[in-house]
């Protein structure tokens, strides 16, 4: 097997690795804890994050009074453009993986090349990870008289930033900034 080929066929293998580590990415839970706080009463910020929260179409699912816990759940929907992307990248991928083994090894036929049908499985493998529950678990933590409230936060991290995007003048949330100045 000339040098070209194999190496044509190691990049293209390289490329097929890479396109399932983007699909587990892509799909991978970012479930974060964020401490926030506020000089507000702890009753308006819970009013003001349960009203936002209902807002977008998360729903109550109980909490302990007792440990000050309020959690809500809602289904999170995978990204139909990402999925079609994601089959288009993955036919391209299979049909260029097809061309090469058919250029290796000519007495296969044209057959290689249906691998293009395989594309969909990207979107589709894709499309079913990602869609799925999320939840949301805000704690009150018991703060010093005349301090505030603070709030300890577990949830996605695209929500938190959002949240904090959102609510973080109306209710004077602070936090220790990490999630607005991340690289990514």
């Amino acid at each position: 097997m000339p040098t070209t080929q194999t190496s044509t066929l190691l990049l293209t293998l390289l490329l097929a690795i890479g396109l399932v580590f983007f699909l587990r990415a892509a799909s991978k839970d970012r479930t974060t804890v964020v401490e926030v706080h506020s000089p507000k009463p702890a009753l308006e910020v819970m009013e003001g994050l349960c009203t936002w929260l209902e807002s977008r179409g998360w729903i109550r699912d109980g909490g302990d009074a007792e440990r000050c816990l309020l959690e809500y759940r809602g289904r999170v929907a995978s990204s139909n453009p990402l999925a079609a992307l994601l089959s288009l990248l993955g036919g391209v991928g299979a049909g260029c993986l097809g061309l090469v083994l058919r250029e290796l090894n000519p007495s296969l036929g044209w057959w290689p090349v249906s691998l293009v049908l395989l594309g969909p499985l990207a979107g589709w493998v894709y499309s079913r990870r990602a869609a799925r529950q999320e939840g949301i678990q805000i704690r009150l933590i018991e703060p010093a008289p005349q301090e505030g409230s603070t709030l300890r936060l577990r949830a996605h991290r695209d929500e938190l930033i959002a949240l904090e995007l959102a609510l973080g003048e109306p209710l004077d949330l602070a936090s220790d900034g990490s999630l607005l100045s991340s690289p990514i």
